[in-house]
């Protein structure tokens, strides 16, 4: 498949116009591209996106650009489709496991979900979000079936918190619907610690990537206001509207905040080293680490990014590169925004496209505005 026949295929996956495509490419890139360029010039095969056009076809429609570059990848990608974006193939799987559930009375158990639950956490952080997206999708299809008692919705709830996270929120709807959902979810398991969980993780990536930051601050006092407990979703939340702060120029709050953080880290920090739903030093670290840079405080960056360092596990490469991509922030912040940019964008090359993730791409636009 050509990459004009692949542009096509995703824009039209995501329900896309031509000009919703080129609105998309113009927010995220800064330059304006017309719907006319998309048609006549990429769709028609007449010529191939620039290296400065791909990076950014890469972020708007979420396909690594390994892909773009290779027409066995094109192939591979085109037989599941895009992240962000359930296929038809895949809405299939949706509709025959939803309803054969349904109509067989089966599915997991609670104890099997909750199991489940655990292997998501792990794999989260280290797959990219179109492989994690399209096996939430079946699993959400088949659980909605289930979803007789507390415990049941306690699950669902976690598990529509990760769907929410393979979307961007800079999207305005898909993510924040999600976590809405998750958090309704919540609420009817009855159990206060998921409900503080989903709205504390809802607040720390959307305030991590900057966005949605109304709807970020109100899923943090929300999680605030159900319960004092220290607890891991209180951490977030109290992350997340630190951030949201920071984003704000109210440093003071951000700050205040940061400090309260790392009080409750004191008394709810994780040893689990390697699941989403756990905040162990190093995690608490990168956290602190892009806070910082937000802030353009450098020597406390810094050191959130050595102690850090010192314990991510190898396994994780990725995170390892959201701290170098903070030093890439740190280097605009200060000035130095050539340098800042070349430096991340050689962090993020650096990692194997398969595991690049949204909030990644996120950060790099955050760092070329």
């Amino acid at each position: 498949m050509k990459t004009g026949e692949l542009i096509r295929e995703l824009r039209n996956a995501r329900g896309w116009s031509q000009a919703r495509l080129a609105d998309e490419l113009t927010k995220v890139s800064g330059t304006n591209i017309g719907r006319e360029y998309i048609s006549r010039r990429w769709e028609s095969g007449q010529c191939k996106p620039s290296p400065f056009w791909l990076r950014h076809l890469v972020t708007v429609l979420d396909v690594p650009l390994a892909v773009w570059e290779s027409e066995v990848n094109r192939r591979q990608l085109l037989a599941s489709m895009a992240a962000t974006t359930v296929a038809p193939v895949v809405a299939n799987d949706l509709l025959a496991e939803g309803f054969a559930a349904r109509l067989a009375g089966r599915g997991p158990s609670v104890d099997a979900w909750e199991n489940r639950l655990v292997g998501y956490g792990a794999d989260y952080m280290s797959m990219g979000a179109a492989e994690i997206q399209r096996r939430l999708a079946v699993d959400l299809a088949v659980i909605q079936q289930q979803c007789d008692q507390p415990r049941m919705w306690a699950a669902a709830a976690k598990l529509m918190t990760l769907y929410a996270k393979t979307f961007p929120g800079s999207d305005g709807t898909k993510a924040v619907t999600w976590y809405q959902m998750a958090t309704d979810a919540a609420d009817a398991s009855g159990d206060v610690t998921t409900r503080v969980w989903v709205r504390g993780r809802a607040a720390i990536a959307l305030g991590y990537e900057g966005a949605a930051l109304p709807v970020a601050d109100r899923f943090a006092n929300e999680a605030l206001a159900i319960s004092e407990r220290p607890s891991l979703g209180r951490l977030n939340a109290i992350y997340g509207k630190a951030h949201t702060a920071a984003l704000r120029g109210d440093v003071r709050t951000a700050r205040a905040l940061d400090l309260e953080g790392r009080r409750i880290f004191d008394q709810a920090g994780s040893d689990e080293q390697t699941s989403d739903y756990a905040v162990p030093w190093w995690r608490l670290g990168v956290f602190r680490s892009l806070l910082a840079a937000r802030l353009g405080d450098e020597a406390s960056a810094v050191d959130a990014q050595d102690s850090s360092r010192r314990e991510l596990p190898a396994t994780l490469p990725r995170f390892a590169t959201h701290l170098e991509m903070h030093r890439g922030l740190m280097l605009v912040r200060a000035g130095d925004r050539d340098s800042g940019i070349a430096y991340a964008q050689a962090a993020l090359d650096a990692l194997p496209p398969e595991k690049h993730s949204l909030t990644l791409r996120m950060l790099m636009q955050e760092i070329t505005a």
